[in-house]
């Protein structure tokens, strides 16, 4: 320090304040340059205090920024910042035993204290003046004081770290450095919000000033976020009050992205930490200890929980212009606090006063969230996005936003119902799906929570308590709602959803969509319901037997008879007639006795007579297997006659009885075992013979049980070993006669034992409830122990019986085996889609009448080798068990010469073989 300094400052501290203000001209700038040319941190603070407290005081508001602020405020903010600096740097070695160090750390931090508190004399002054100062007028302040506080926040936050458990020896000190910065940015706030703009300043300098100042506090925002929650929320309020404030000059050059990121990283934070605050008070059972500290500390954190989700509704609705890039961010954010409140299977459970508080805070502002950004094109593409990838836990709040989509639509204007609505029209548009398409693909994917079941709130009904329902009620109820108001021109993209939906893999997706389709049905007009009927039944037809997608329809097509009026279903029956063959697979889906009496007798006499002419032709073809594929085009329709018939004695089952008793006579079990078609026509006549066997003659059941007792033995498909146990449970309603009885009950014994020891989990499954049906009902009680003969068959009966559960399955493995299984359904499923033709929709509407089923491949030569020689292999083999049985009896006179005819047969096949 030069001794005109050292001088001058003692002579000026002596003055009085009268003094000061007559030597203000003459003496202020040799302060100032004093001040800019010391680089010593001692005389600095000495000339800054001097002039805050003594100079300052006789400025005038229009001289501050020029004369005083914009020369002495940049250069405390580096002193400040070189003094932060060297704290850093001489930490290291702090200890009790270093005095030294420690005495030269504490005087750092007071001299820090005085700069704050010199910078607070300098928002005190300002506030003397009744005139409101403009931004212009006191600019270097803000920006300086800002980058004061930033620093000194984030010196105090990271303290713990800083100090390296030293913190005790400089505690006191740092505390007051805390209490004074905070004490500085509340006098700022204040003033900012006092301070006007000047319009004779240029506009570029005043959005330059104003941003800066909404930026810096943005920068101490992510300083302060876990050091203190009032003055991080009080920041906050400023930021977004000053964004709005002076929103037309400053939207445009905001950091949008970083001022919405923050809230929702802000919102996440407070609300996690209410999450687990939560869940400590319930392990320790606080809930009820509302003043416990705990629980003052939760309701706390809610709070900032529920500040932040308004202030970030507050900030979308206000700048939403400006922040589609981030709407990505905005999902995420939705789908990360909707995944931890019930029905979440995720979700942890609390008591009712902390879920309350919960939901208040969290659950109840998405709502809002969700309403502000509908509007949005860019939200519409991200959360209708074709290929979402989400992980498990996300994949049940993406259903529930949809759902909540659907239901905030009802109040939005047409465009928005479009922009949902009706996806992605042109190719140079972000590929997006229907609203309803993504709620039918993303129900599909929430596997584990329908199978648990996730439980939801169901619709308030008058007079009736609220209670619980499953997801796919509660989609259900909500898609339907949406039907029911919804706009024509989308009406055309819910019929191509629901088709989509009814055509896909999963099951229960297809209940859901036709539930959907059949109040659509019932809501809309006769004519709408005429119309769905006859392009499903036309979808139907155009469907090949083995598929899926005929299994869905056929429900559908079922369930909508019922809505028909009666002059519609008789339309029904001129468009598709029962008396052809190649509409028969049509009414095997539909139940007969949905159709008036007249159109029902028509419908049974068209299916008698038209099964029975094909077995006619049949016989009179001289029963070729090339033929048996049009007797097993006419059996489904005859089984869904006869299930639809309440009495055995009715004229069409008596006809059913007599087509069904001629095919099980002609049936031979050997050519069952060789000919997959047979396989076909014998899984048809079990199922119907399981509805008819009460007026089965016993030679007839014997003949079905020799047929069963072949395609067990070999191990058949399970679909046919599935009807076989179907007829074998059927057989309990019947009494066998005493003549009949050696012949029948034995086998039906055997049969039993066998499938009963089955290793495959779905046959052995299905015998134990075929079984116990049978033995419930049968008078036949000696075929039940003789069933039984095999102790693990016997034990594993009783456990059925008695419903013992051999391990009791907890809920946290009971979900972990529902992931694994959902992703062996997700991969069957995408298996399964490639099956289904592009053309299927398109020929529903074709003008062509589609093949009733694709033409019969012609088999290789090689595996027509291999059929015949198979067929005769059987034979010999069963003639050989034949003659070995009877070794007592001669066989037949003619049984030689026939063998030798075979022999020269087998020379001759052999001689005409082709050389190799």
């Amino acid at each position: 320090m030069s001794q005109t300094n050292t001088s001058l400052l003692d002579e000026v501290v002596q003055w009085s304040q009268e003094t000061c203000r007559q030597e203000l001209k003459a003496v202020l700038p040799k302060l100032t340059i004093s001040s800019l040319k010391s680089e010593d941190w001692d005389e600095h603070m000495r000339i800054l205090k001097i002039i805050t407290d003594m100079f300052l005081p006789h400025i005038g508001l229009s001289e501050l920024e020029n004369e005083c602020f914009s020369k002495i405020l940049p250069k405390a903010v580096r002193v400040f910042d070189s003094m932060m600096k060297e704290l850093s740097f001489q930490v290291g070695g702090l200890s009790s035993q270093n005095t030294e160090l420690c005495s030269l750390l504490r005087n750092l931090l007071q001299s820090m204290m005085q700069i704050i508190d010199a910078l607070s004399a300098c928002i005190r002054h300002i506030g003397t003046f009744e005139e409101v100062p403009d931004l212009v007028a006191i600019r270097s302040v803000p920006t300086c004081i800002l980058k004061v506080l930033r620093d000194t926040f984030k010196h105090c936050k990271e303290s713990e770290v800083v100090y390296c458990g030293h913190l005790s020896l400089v505690a006191d000190l740092l505390q007051g450095l805390f209490r004074e910065a905070y004490s500085l940015q509340k006098s700022l706030l204040e003033l900012l919000d006092r301070i006007s703009l000047d319009s004779s300043a240029s506009e570029e300098e005043e959005v330059s000033d104003i941003v800066t100042v909404i930026h810096s506090l943005l920068d101490i925002c992510l300083v302060i976020s876990n050091l203190d929650m009032a003055l991080h929320a009080n920041t906050w309020k400023f930021l977004i009050r000053q964004s709005l404030k002076y929103q037309s000059l400053v939207e445009e050059h905001l950091r949008h992205g970083d001022i919405s990121n923050n809230l929702c990283d802000n919102l996440l934070t407070s609300f996690h930490n209410s999450v687990e605050l939560a869940e400590q008070i319930h392990r320790a059972g606080l809930q009820e200890a509302t003043q416990s500290p705990e629980y003052k500390l939760f309701l706390k954190t809610a709070k900032m929980c529920r500040f932040f989700a308004n202030t970030l509704i507050h900030y979308i609705k206000e700048f939403k212009t400006f922040l589609t890039k981030y709407c990505g961010c905005f999902h995420r954010l939705y789908l990360q606090v909707i995944s931890k409140f019930p029905p979440s299977l995720c979700a942890p459970t609390f008591p009712s006063t902390l879920s309350q508080e919960l939901n208040v805070a969290a659950l109840v502002p998405m709502d809002a969230l969700l309403f502000q950004l509908l509007p949005l094109r860019p939200f519409t593409e991200v959360v209708l996005q074709q290929d979402l990838r989400l992980s498990p836990e996300h994949e049940l709040p993406q259903c529930l936003l949809l759902v909540s989509v659907l239901g905030q639509l009802v109040s939005q204007p047409e465009e928005v119902l479009q922009l949902w609505h009706t996806g992605s029209q042109f190719s140079e548009e972000t590929p997006r799906l229907p609203l309803y398409q993504a709620i039918f693909s993303s129900f599909c994917r929430c596997y584990a929570e329908r199978k648990m079941p996730a439980l939801l709130p169901g619709v308030m009904m008058k007079g009736q308590a609220q209670v619980n329902v499953s997801l796919h009620h509660h989609i259900c109820v909500r898609l339907c709602a949406s039907v029911a108001t919804l706009h024509p021109l989308c009406f055309p993209v819910l019929e191509r959803c629901l088709v989509d939906a009814v055509l896909q893999p999963d099951t229960q997706t297809t209940l859901l969509a036709t539930d959907v389709w059949c109040f659509t049905a019932r809501y809309g007009t006769a004519e709408l319901c005429l119309h769905h009927v006859l392009l499903i039944a036309q979808l139907v037809k155009t469907c090949t037997t083995d598929s899926y997608q005929l299994s869905h329809l056929g429900l559908l097509l079922r369930r909508m008879v019922f809505l028909m009026t009666p002059n519609h279903q008789m339309e029904l029956i001129l468009q598709f007639p029962p008396s052809k063959l190649e509409n028969l697979p049509v009414w095997y889906h539909i139940l007969i006795r949905a159709l008036p009496n007249d159109a029902r007798h028509r419908v049974e006499m068209d299916i008698i007579t038209l099964t029975q002419k094909t077995l006619t032709d049949w016989q009179n073809g001289g029963y070729k297997l090339g033929q048996v594929d049009k007797v097993n085009m006419a059996l489904p329709s005859l089984l869904a006659l006869v299930r639809g018939q309440t009495s055995p004695d009715e004229q069409c089952v008596l006809s059913a009885l007599r087509i069904v008793t001629q095919l099980w006579l002609r049936l031979c079990p050997h050519q069952v075992q060789t000919h997959p078609v047979l396989q076909c026509t014998l899984q048809l006549l079990l199922s119907v013979s399981a509805l008819l066997v009460k007026n089965m003659e016993p030679q007839v059941i014997c003949k079905v049980l020799v047929c069963v007792d072949a395609v067990v033995s070999q191990k058949c498909a399970d679909q046919l070993l599935l009807a076989a146990l179907e007829f074998l449970s059927s057989l309990g309603k019947t009494f066998i006669p005493p003549d009949s009885q050696s012949q029948i009950l034995p086998r039906l014994s055997s049969l039993f034992g066998a499938l009963l020891a089955d290793r495959s989990w779905l046959l052995h499954q299905h015998s134990l409830e075929a079984f116990a049906q049978f033995a419930e009902i049968t008078k036949h009680e000696e075929v039940i122990s003789q069933s039984l003969c095999v102790e693990e068959t016997k034990t594993k009966v009783v456990n059925y019986l008695s419903k013992t559960v051999n391990g009791q399955e907890d809920a946290a493995s009971r979900l972990e085996r529902l992931k694994l299984e959902a992703l062996v359904i997700e991969q069957h499923n995408e298996k399964n889609k490639g099956n289904i033709s592009p053309e299927l929709a398109d020929d529903a509407v074709a003008d062509s009448e589609p093949s009733p089923k694709r033409a019969r491949q012609e088999s290789s030569t090689e595996e027509e080798y291999s059929r015949y020689i198979q067929t005769a292999g059987s034979a010999l083999k069963a003639l050989h068990a034949l003659t070995e049985a009877h070794t007592s009896t001669p066989p037949p006179p003619w049984l030689d010469s026939r063998l030798q005819e075979l022999q020269i047969l087998i020379t001759q096949i052999s001689a005409a073989r082709p050389t190799t």
